[in-house]
């Protein structure tokens, strides 16, 4: 079977099939449309969602004053007390 015996078949076909035919592709197009709403409509929800705590938090903290809270300490963190000494050095040419 060629492409034009393919095109005269298709052309053979009643019209009932034709409108089924268009009708799923439609119903395809709606149900692929909607799943992506949805998709995008979740990723909102949950970065609204995420957001709204983090604003509630930082109201929180602008009202009663509280430093933001910092990294926890370790128990076996040791602090040593450094000094440095910058050294300026000049090049007086090559070398």
């Amino acid at each position: 079977m060629n492409g034009k015996q393919f095109l005269e078949m298709l052309a053979r076909l009643p019209l009932r099939v034709w409108l089924q035919a268009i009708a799923g592709l439609i119903g395809f197009v709606v149900l692929a449309v909607l799943g992506f709403a949805v998709i995008a409509g979740v990723a909102a929800i949950v970065l609204i969602a995420i957001l709204g705590f983090k604003a509630r938090e930082w109201i929180r903290r602008l009202f009663t004053g509280k430093p933001p809270p910092g990294p926890s300490a370790h128990a076996g963190r040791k602090v040593i007390d450094v000094q440095y000494e910058i050294v300026e050095r000049k090049d007086n040419g090559p070398r």
